[in-house]
């Protein structure tokens, strides 16, 4: 199937983020939306998790509004865990996985978040023991994606199985409340010259300012999309996950950017989408491992965030450069 004829205003198309997935849903069907290692979801598969997440959230009390945080590294739960919080009329709050105790600690109180969505052990970090003595007291739940769920937490399943005591109508009444000004996340920035600064940004922004990147870019319902940029980034977030829903393309998450595991997935998956910073491509054309075969799906590459050398745009193939 082929995705939306290119320029739709994605705020007056689907104006929310749930309106975007089930529309997916419809479009899609059982096409591949997400790959991640032995886990596969189709759009019909992701639009239901959504939900059921999006009630989870419901039994836990979230409200219209309230701020869910999301610590964790790309990874499918990443996403439905999203999507659901989205579906409940809650606001996401991204936090760096690079981040130390105080550093996620400041954006969650500053945001006054009341639920962690996080994991345990990724780059061998304990981000529930990270937060142990930092005065947080907005965060009533943390959620716990992969890994042990220390005393405190609750595991992803446990959260999940919460939906079995919400009707689904109470779920579509709330996405009924919500609308294209209603603020969709949160994200801070880096905080160079001082504390990071929350920039708010709502549902039909974000719908319009990546339909339209999308139809740019040229990404399309048969693409393959590697998706290495972080989800707690705008660009992994709403370049990624966003732009692949609006136009149909199978997102494939990397959790750490390692170029001999992008290689393995532009081959094992005929990855055929890949976006990233110059570094990324320079990275790939220097390797000494790099095999051209391998990596010949590959048919759109987009880059930015940085300065774009000329040798770059210069080389014409995948291996040594050009004479």
């Amino acid at each position: 199937m082929t995705g939306r004829a290119t320029g739709v205003r994605g705020d007056l198309e689907w104006g929310t983020t749930p309106a975007l997935v089930r529309s997916a849903a419809e479009r899609f069907g059982a096409a591949e939306a997400v790959v991640d290692g032995d886990v596969t979801l189709s759009f019909d598969d992701l639009h239901a998790a959504a939900q059921r997440a999006g009630r989870a959230f419901l039994a836990l009390g979230v409200e219209r509004g309230d701020r869910v945080a999301i610590w964790s590294p790309n990874v499918h739960e990443w996403i439905v865990a999203l999507l659901g919080l989205h579906a409940a009329g809650a606001v996401l709050v991204p936090v760096n996985t690079r981040y130390k105790g105080a550093e996620a600690a400041y954006l969650l109180e500053a945001s006054r978040a009341r639920v962690l969505v996080t994991v345990d052990g990724f780059l061998g970090n304990d981000y529930v023991g990270m937060l142990a003595g930092h005065d947080l007291p907005h965060l009533e739940h943390t959620v716990v994606l992969r890994g042990e769920a220390p005393a405190g937490t609750e595991a992803w399943d446990a959260f999940l199985a919460r939906a079995d005591a919400v009707d689904p109508e109470a779920l579509a009444a709330r996405q009924a409340q919500v609308g294209p000004d209603d603020v969709s996340d949160i994200i801070f920035t880096s905080g160079t010259t001082g504390n990071p600064k929350g920039v708010v940004c709502t549902h039909g922004q974000t719908l319009r300012g990546f339909a339209d990147w999308a139809a740019i870019v040229g990404l399309r319902a048969d693409d393959r999309y590697l998706v290495i940029n972080p989800f707690f980034h705008s660009f992994g977030y709403k370049a990624g996950i966003v732009a692949a829903l609006t136009v149909g393309a199978t997102l494939v998450p990397q959790a750490v950017f390692d170029i001999a595991e992008a290689m393995e997935n532009v081959a094992r998956h005929r990855i055929t989408a890949l976006p990233g910073p110059p570094a990324i491509y320079q990275t790939f054309l220097n390797h000494p491992d790099v095999d051209r075969a391998r990596l010949q799906s590959l048919r759109l590459a987009v880059t930015g965030a940085a300065p774009v050398p000329v040798e770059l745009i210069e080389r014409r193939s995948v291996g040594p450069a050009a004479p």
